[in-house]
């Protein structure tokens, strides 16, 4: 039996017998540093590298999973896995011993040339965008703008957004916020920088995350050096007892509509997060991201409304209006305020003027939400499309995450043990179609699956991509 492989002259029997995984995630990071694997170089896929060391397949899938969330490799259409990046931040360690994460950005990941059908998580329909309700907005606000409203003004965002964005997230999210306790910040992702920023000068040092969980939410924290330690999601959501293990003294999760499962937190993780974060005073930053989007269930409440002394809310109009727009909100518990409003100033002295009247003037008149109700219908039927195509060619196909947001989770318990998804999602991508293998979003071991974004294509074509789909993973 061979007992190694000339890829590298890695040699697995001087690796401890327990620590095989380690040892091949070491050697191959050391000889990306060292430029033996250069930027572009591929390597071999996990079969052919397990085969020629006579380790398991899962060591060298694990191993290759691992460089890939630091951002060293990843999948491309055609070619396998490759070596993608040189740059890495020093990987630092809680007090249980678990990794954290840093790196550069990653997320969102265009698609690469030759794909038919873009399926790629979080992109909105941005065909749907209120043209003509902006641009009458727009008039009405231009029309009674004062030379003081289109000033630098104050840090924390227009006055009228403010309030007009506090009333509507009472209504429709049970937020327990005034116009003063809001910051209207440049999307979710800001929101994000501003707290790491802030929970670091106060020395905190990583967070809990989601595991499978946003890659963009993490990256976005870690590049403010703010690292993170993944805690497991189930059918109930975060697994709050890992939690309480993990040593993190700040959470960040998905409540409403985990990412990507499309899980709800439920009622007694609930009530056991809120227990954990007032035990020692901790926080949870709690991402709202889609918050607008439901079809077959009631809305769930946020968090917030259950501790907004313990809670930071954030949110944004990014899967509602545009992501170009870089416009969201968020609320923190008073005692983190100053230093927010003091970062958010020292970043960009606040957000454009125009635009946050306009939100605020379709708030008021109720153009938003006339907005949202087309939007939901339209996103209904894409879901409903791809749904459809999935089931036509695999009838018993897994799918999760249906009730709500703009993507679903399909999960392949049939090919556990016997298919890696980011090989898989190469093969659909062959087939003209860009997907997200479930392993891209998390750091933990768990079974295979694909994260399938539906809104950016007509429900025509979501069907025929439903369908190449199927054929490749039943």
């Amino acid at each position: 039996m061979s007992t190694g492989s000339d890829f590298l002259q890695l040699r697995p029997a001087a690796a401890p017998a327990k620590g095989l995984t380690t040892w091949l995630v070491d050697a191959l990071r050391t000889a990306i540093r060292q430029g033996r694997l250069p930027e572009g170089a591929r390597l071999p896929s996990t079969r052919v590298l397990a085969a020629d060391l006579a380790v398991s397949r899962g060591v060298v899938v694990e191993a290759y999973q691992r460089l890939a969330d630091e951002g060293l490799v990843g999948a491309h259409t055609g070619v396998g896995t490759v070596v993608t990046s040189l740059a890495r931040a020093p990987e630092v360690r809680t007090a249980v011993g678990a990794p954290v994460e840093s790196g550069p950005l990653r997320m969102p990941l265009p698609a690469p040339p030759g794909i038919a059908f873009d399926l790629s998580p979080g992109v909105p329909d941005l065909s749907a965008f209120p043209r003509a309700a902006w641009l009458r907005a727009e008039r009405a606000v231009l029309d009674d703008a004062t030379a003081a409203d289109l000033g630098y003004g104050d840090p924390r965002g227009s006055a009228p957004l403010r309030r007009e964005l506090a009333g509507w997230l009472g209504r429709t999210r049970g937020i327990r916020a005034g116009a003063d306790d809001l910051l209207v910040v440049g999307g979710v992702a800001q929101a994000l920088a501003l707290l790491a920023q802030t929970l670091r000068a106060r020395g905190v040092t990583v967070a809990a995350v989601e595991d499978p969980g946003s890659r963009g939410a993490r990256d976005q924290m870690a590049h403010w050096g703010l690292g993170s330690v993944p805690v497991r999601v189930d059918g109930h959501g975060m697994r709050t007892d890992d939690l309480a293990a993990s040593g993190a003294d700040v959470a960040v999760l998905t409540p409403a509509h985990q990412f990507p499962t499309g899980v709800v937190l439920s009622p007694h993780r609930r009530q056991a997060l809120l227990g954990w974060a007032a035990a020692a005073e901790r926080l949870v930053i709690e991402d709202d991201y889609d918050a607008e989007h439901r079809y077959d269930r009631a809305p769930v409440a946020a968090l917030q409304a259950s501790a907004p002394d313990r809670v930071a809310y954030t949110g944004s109009t990014s899967k509602s209006l545009a992501p170009g727009m870089r416009l969201g909100w968020l609320i923190a518990p008073a005692p983190m305020r100053a230093d927010l409003i003091a970062a958010k100033h020292a970043s960009d002295l606040g957000n454009a003027a125009l635009p946050q009247l306009v939100v605020a003037h379709l708030l008021a008149t109720g153009g938003y939400e006339r907005h949202l109700r087309t939007v939901r219908k339209r996103q209904r039927q894409r879901r409903d499309a791809l749904l459809s195509g999935l089931r036509a060619e695999f009838p018993a196909v897994r799918v999760e995450g249906v009730a709500a947001g703009l993507h679903l989770l399909v999960t392949l318990p049939h090919l556990a043990g016997r298919a890696d998804d980011t090989e898989l999602a190469a093969r659909i991508a062959a087939a003209g179609v860009f997907v997200h293998p479930l392993s891209w979003h998390r750091r933990l071991p768990g079974p295979p699956g694909l994260v399938l974004g539906y809104a950016a294509e007509p429900p025509d074509r979501l069907h025929e991509a439903g369908r190449r789909i199927a054929r490749v993973v039943r």
